[in-house]
This record gives structure tokens, sequence and C-alpha cells, in this order.
């Protein structure tokens, strides 16, 4: 693994560097928190509230996510070569070896969202119901959703578990580092109008077994495309509410019915109590399938930055 696709490699690792080494990731993550803060909060609700009356809905919408991600990468790129650094380092390296990763993000995410739903219609909480698409229907709304939540998986993932964590971590070490950006990532989805606490606490759960994909393979490439493909497969394979949201272009007019503690009520399957079931056997199964490195395989890799901990 190179150092600058370590998950415990902090940016800005020159020494001759204006801010001192003990400061460094404090600045730089405080920065960064405030500029993507004011970019989510402000530029982008102001650079897409007129795009509705000029572009149809579902244009105006990709095109917002699409504002968010580049909101929270943006900045990182900046800060990176201000530091000396590469953006690489905030998790998302450009190399032929990401669209691997990525593919066995996105079957991991499908098998996740599979499994919560066959869990739930076990216990009589979810019909499919008829298929409501079809022809160019299906298929266009098929490749919307697909890109929709790319930006999706890209935009969350790189801003809290990408160069956050890799800034946060060189203050107070990985795992708390990811334990605030979880927390942190669940209560922007409180906002949501159908989330409940069910819900919330899964999706700080769901952020620490992401952030453990980061640590055991370097980047953020599985985690994004597990967080994309889950997204996709609960909004439109199974046609179910996602994070409390409902939306639109759903391959069946599936319905969940039952107790909220089966379903999940508004929230959806992420308010289940099964999904805390689905998200212990996948993080199992990435703890088998991307074992820690060895104590002998991390002291040949170099680590720069004021703490490098876990």
């Amino acid at each position: 693994m190179k150092n600058s696709e370590s998950p415990l490699f902090v940016p800005g690792g020159n020494s001759s560097s204006y801010l001192g080494r003990e400061l460094r990731p404090a600045v730089l993550f405080f920065v960064y928190a405030t500029v993507v803060f004011f970019l989510w909060m402000g530029f982008v609700p102001l650079a897409t509230s007129g795009l509705q009356t000029i572009w149809p809905s579902q244009a105006s919408d990709l095109f917002r996510e699409l504002l968010v991600f580049l909101s929270a990468y943006v900045p990182a790129l900046g800060l990176a070569r201000i530091e000396g650094g590469s953006i690489a380092d905030g998790g998302l390296p450009l190399r032929t070896l990401c669209w691997p990763a990525f593919c066995k993000g996105c079957v991991i995410g499908l098998a996740e969202i599979s499994l919560l739903i066959a869990l739930i219609a076990a216990g009589g909480g979810y019909s499919f119901g008829t298929i409501t698409l079809d022809g160019t229907a299906l298929f266009g709304w098929a490749a919307y959703w697909a890109v929709f939540f790319l930006f999706v998986g890209l935009a969350e993932e790189f801003a809290f578990r990408g160069y956050s964590q890799a800034t946060l971590a060189g203050l107070m070490g990985f795992w708390p580092a990811a334990m605030v950006l979880s927390i942190a990532f669940g209560a922007i989805h409180l906002t949501n109008r159908g989330e409940n606490s069910i819900g919330i606490a899964g999706i700080v759960g769901t952020g620490m077994v992401l952030a453990l994909t980061l640590r055991r393979t370097g980047n953020l490439w599985i985690a994004v495309g597990w967080h994309a493909a889950f997204d996709f497969g609960e909004t439109f394979l199974y046609s179910v509410p996602d994070s409390g949201t409902v939306l639109p272009g759903h391959l069946s007019n599936a319905a969940l019915h039952g107790p909220v503690w089966l379903t999940g009520g508004t929230a959806g399957p992420e308010g289940s109590v099964f999904s805390f079931v689905t998200m212990a056997a996948a993080a199992f199964f990435v703890h088998k399938a991307f074992p820690a490195a060895k104590p002998a395989e991390l002291a040949t890799v170099p680590v720069t930055g004021p703490a490098g901990g876990s």
C-alpha cells in the first residue's frame, strides 16, 4: 500500500509547512468542515434554487448532488495543494485499481440491501407488488438512479470518511475520528422528514462499517460503491423509502406493512431492527475478506503527519 493511500496518512506531511505539526490537523479539519458546511448550506441551495423552473426536477436534483460532491471535493483539493499533499490522501486515488474496488463495493451493497429486504419479507413486512415501469422508462429510471446515487456515494463518503477523516485522525486517532464523523453523518439525516431514531442509529453504525473498509483497504472506493448500490437497491430495485425519503421512479409498487420495528416505518428498511443484523454480517464479511495488515507489514509503510495511530 502506498503512503498516500493509507488511512493513517495525514495530509500536509511537509515539515516546512507554516503550521506546526501538532496544530495542523485541527486547523485543516476546522477550515475544511467550515467551508463545506457553508457551501452545502448556502452555495448549493442558491445555485440550484431556480433550476426547476428551466430544467426537469430530476435533472436539477442530479445537478444538485454533483454540486454537493464538488463542494466537498474541491476544498480538499485546494487544502491538499497548499499543504503540499495529494488529493488521493483523502481516500479517492484515481488509478486503474479503483474500478475493481468500486465494483466489489457495489456487490456488497446490493447483497446487504437484498438480505435486509429478505429478512423483512420473511417476517411478513414486505411485498414487492407489480412492476410499474417498462421499456424506455425502466432503463431510463435505472440509469438515472445509478448516476444519482453514484454522486451521493461520492459526496457523503468523501465528506465524512475522506479528507475530514484523514485530518481528524491526525488529531485523535482513526477510530475516535470515525466515530465523531459517523455521528455527524447520522445527524445530517435528522432533516429527513420520515427518519426515526432506529434509522439514525443504523446510519451511525453504517458509517463505522464503511470506515472499516477504509481502514482495511486504504481508500474509499469500496465504501462509495457500497453506499451507492445500497441506496440504488433500496430506492429503485425494492422501491421502498430511503432514509425517510420516498423518491419517484420505482421499479414496482412495493409496500411495507407491519410493526415499525420490523419494517422501519416511514424511515424504510434502514429503520428496521434487522438492519443491525445485516450490518453486523457485512462488518464480519469485511473483516474476513479484507484482513488487517500484520504488524510487520505496517512497519514497512511510512506514515507522515503529527499522529498516525489508530
